[in-house]
């Protein structure tokens, strides 16, 4: 069996290719239990994030995995990277740390990776292999940013928002900001936009008490997602991050707004996968609206100015990608020992267990004891007896070789003796 990741992101298909493929919490459990029912596939789990949708699995090859994410996709077979054995291990070492992200080493993906390890485990889709990996992959991560400074004065998709929409539309100072959601996202920018001392700062949640805990936390105003049309228009900025499965804000929302606000301009940050903001908003005049894919462009900065960092950082990934391969392959090197004794201890309990009844039936000792040898002897030779024989019979003389091997030691003094 094989260790694969297969998956698209940010780099290899646009927003709206990621969002067909994304998987928001409660879809999880269901897709789990799909992927652990395709054939071979005996392990599994899922990440699924506003810049990637990624599965790994323990599965002989990839075919059914590349089906299973088309299908689930539609067309999306073009997009999707593959990786396998030691390349797939490195490749979630890399995500985990930050260094496959759109904003180089951001801090949040090694949390969405950890959930996405818990669900797995907790919808029993996950065995020995791929949670011994993850559990690794946890240790990496967090030693890559001890060692290094990937993690250094993080930096956010959020944060990189709010920055832009100071520096190139208006003072936090002077204007009102309206966060449509509750989530980590939201969270981020509403942390950021308090920071820069926002002049109003508006929470609209379809659950009003996330928008009131959120609203409390920040200095913000909360509101039902119901309301959002009554306060659209005195929005200057707008930052967007649902898991919804349709847009929460569309054209005539947009449109009747502008001229609300008697075409003042209007700021759109749709920071969602799938996409919160109708992608038609951004062919109005006076509505500049970016999605998660326009921000690409925006961070290149930031990865300029940590490359040291994440060079330092590869080179702690490509030693702990060696030790966990030699680690798995000295693992496999134990299965036909294991084998081996269970195969042993087997016999053993049986025959040991057919003697005591002997005795209970009253049969001599002596006789048991001659039983309970003879038996014993005869069931553990059987199999490699045969084996010798037809290995004789094909002219194979290596398996004869390692059995002369297995018998034979070495005295003190370095020379061959046989066992006693």
């Amino acid at each position: 069996m094989t260790l694969w990741v297969l998956g698209l992101n940010h780099q290899t298909a646009p927003v709206e290719l990621r969002e067909r493929l994304a998987f928001n919490a409660d879809a999880l459990p269901g897709a789990l239990a799909s992927l652990r029912a395709l054939p071979g596939v005996e392990e599994a789990a899922l990440l699924s994030t506003c810049n990637r949708t990624e599965l790994y699995a323990v599965a002989p090859d990839s075919t059914v995995l590349t089906g299973w994410l088309d299908g689930h996709g539609q067309d999306v077979e073009t997009y999707l990277y593959r990786h396998h054995g030691a390349e797939a291990v490195r490749h979630l070492f890399r995500v985990a740390t930050g260094l496959d992200s759109m904003v180089l080493g951001e801090p949040q993906i090694l949390g969405q990776v950890k959930d996405a390890w818990a669900t797995a485990r907790s919808e029993h889709a996950l065995g020995h292999q791929l949670d011994r990996l993850f559990q690794q992959t946890f240790s990496v991560a967090k030693r890559a940013r001890t060692d290094t400074r990937i993690g250094a004065n993080p930096v956010s998709v959020a944060s990189t928002a709010v920055r832009l929409a100071q520096n190139a539309f208006a003072r936090l100072s002077e204007s009102t900001v309206l966060l449509v959601g509750a989530g980590e996202t939201v969270e981020l920018a509403a942390k950021h936009l308090s920071e820069g001392k926002v002049q109003r700062l508006l929470i609209a949640n379809r659950t009003l008490a996330h928008a009131q805990a959120l609203a409390s936390r920040h200095g913000g105003y909360a509101l039902p997602l119901a309301e959002l049309d009554r306060h659209l228009a005195e929005a200057d900025v707008v930052f967007s991050a649902t898991a919804s499965r349709e847009p929460v804000i569309v054209r005539p929302q947009i449109e009747q707004a502008l001229r609300a606000r008697r075409r003042k301009p209007m700021l759109l940050f749709d920071l969602a996968v799938p996409r919160d903001i109708e992608s038609g908003v951004a062919e109005l005049d006076d509505a500049y609206l970016y999605t998660v894919d326009d921000l690409e462009r925006a961070v290149e900065d930031n990865r300029r100015g940590r490359r040291e960092a994440a060079e330092a950082a590869e080179a702690i990934i490509d030693l702990q990608v060696a030790r966990y391969v030699e680690t798995v392959q000295a693992s496999g090197r134990q299965e036909p020992i294991k084998l081996l004794r269970a195969h042993g201890e087997s016999a053993r309990d049986e025959v040991l267990a057919k003697a005591r009844h002997l005795l209970d039936s009253g049969k001599p000792a002596d006789e048991v004891l001659g039983f309970l040898a003879n038996t014993l002897t005869n069931r553990l030779l059987h199999a490699p007896t045969v084996a010798l024989r037809e290995a004789a019979l094909h002219g194979d003389g290596e398996l004869a070789r390692t059995v002369e091997k297995l018998f034979v030691a070495r005295d003190d003094t370095g020379h061959e003796g046989r066992e006693n």
